[in-house]
């Protein structure tokens, strides 16, 4: 499974700078007016895993495949999006394809760069955002709910819904949806106010590291958690630099991580996902999987035949294999175990899979 994530925002806070950045390219438009965005633009970036590098050392692997993550720069939303306004409901439709939101908040001063409202203020800028997709929410589930529409729909999914316009008439989010239902069944109602979202403060480069009032403000109301501080101009200054290029610059203004590590990171935790390896001589390769994913859905990540005729996994721990330095000796040594259909997979896992075809 890979990762997709729909970047969101008003015109002109940075989304497509942020994503080329992020994608290392110049696929989005990036200039300075509103909805310079029309079509969304798709990057497929690797995620980058120093683990991954490592097992490359120890086995001597031919081929490094590292685990991906999608991108997608959607245009520009304003108030009143939901009934058409600025680029409207093509645009809304576009962030129903993705596994999270990215919020991307304008957080810094520039004359020299529009913006579509008097002034800076994140959390006005988030609360239009929101309450387009909200908008849109109502509409969905309105025609949805209607008589004759209720045939087609099961009695989770119908219960979703009327849970879901019961919060919104009374004015509040749908988070509560979160707790009460399965990921997966909110999933296939295409709902976006309940989609995992992560909120990227694009800053100038004076506060990248201590953000500025701003995010202050933003964070003092939204929390730390699922909040990223960065630059979308030192990010893509950062992606234009060869390896050792870049750790000097980033040393030289003080940056432990890269937004697009930052941004990773935030988006495994808050989609609750877990990487397992497999290694040898051929290729080492990341491969991307749910928390608390068992071994024969793991299997089925690589090939659906793997977990149809599963039998078991060869299974050692990461600092396992890199302290054996590899299969052979974590066999001798004790270290590497077989696991049956129950095992859950824990990230780090060196898995060598055995089935019948």
């Amino acid at each position: 499974m890979s990762l997709r994530c729909g970047i969101v925002g008003l015109p002109n806070v940075g989304k497509s700078t942020l994503f080329n950045a992020l994608t290392n390219s110049s696929k989005a438009q990036a200039e300075n007016f509103p909805f310079c965005t029309i079509d969304p633009n798709e990057g497929v970036v690797p995620v980058p895993d120093e683990r991954l590098d490592k097992l490359v050392e120890i086995s001597s692997s031919k081929k490094k495949i590292n685990t991906t993550i999608s991108f997608v720069d959607i245009a520009g939303l304003v108030k009143g999006a939901s009934k058409g306004e600025g680029l409207g409901n093509k645009f809304l439709s576009h962030i129903r394809e993705v596994d999270a939101i990215i919020h991307m908040i304008r957080c810094f001063d520039s004359d020299k760069i529009q913006n579509v409202n008097p002034n800076v203020d994140p959390l006005r800028d988030l609360e239009i955002i929101e309450t387009e997709m909200l908008l849109a929410d109502l509409d969905s589930i309105q025609k949805r709910l209607e008589k004759k529409k209720k045939k087609t729909l099961d009695n989770i999914q119908l219960e979703i819904l009327e849970n879901a316009l019961k919060l919104i008439n009374k004015n509040q989010n749908l988070d509560a949806l979160i707790d009460k239902f399965e990921k997966k069944t909110l999933n296939q109602t295409g709902l976006l106010s309940v989609k995992p979202k992560i909120f990227v403060c694009n800053v100038d480069e004076h506060s990248v590291n201590n953000g500025n009032k701003y995010t202050s403000a933003f964070i003092g109301k939204y929390g730390k958690y699922n909040t990223v501080i960065a630059s979308a101009d030192i990010e893509n200054q950062i992606n234009q630099l060869d390896k050792e290029e870049r750790i000097n610059y980033m040393k030289m203004i003080n940056i432990k991580e890269t937004g697009l590590d930052a941004i990773i990171r935030k988006g495994y935790e808050i989609l609750q996902l877990d990487t397992f390896f497999t290694s040898g001589l051929e290729e080492s390769r990341a491969w991307t999987i749910p928390k608390n994913c068992s071994a024969p859905k793991a299997a089925g990540v690589i090939h659906t035949d793997f977990e149809k005729g599963f039998i078991r996994s060869e299974t050692v721990s990461f600092k396992d294999f890199i302290d054996n330095k590899g299969w052979t000796n974590s066999k001798a040594n004790g270290k590497m175990r077989l696991e049956g259909k129950d095992y859950i997979i824990k990230d780090g896992d060196v898995l060598n899979i055995r089935f019948n075809t």
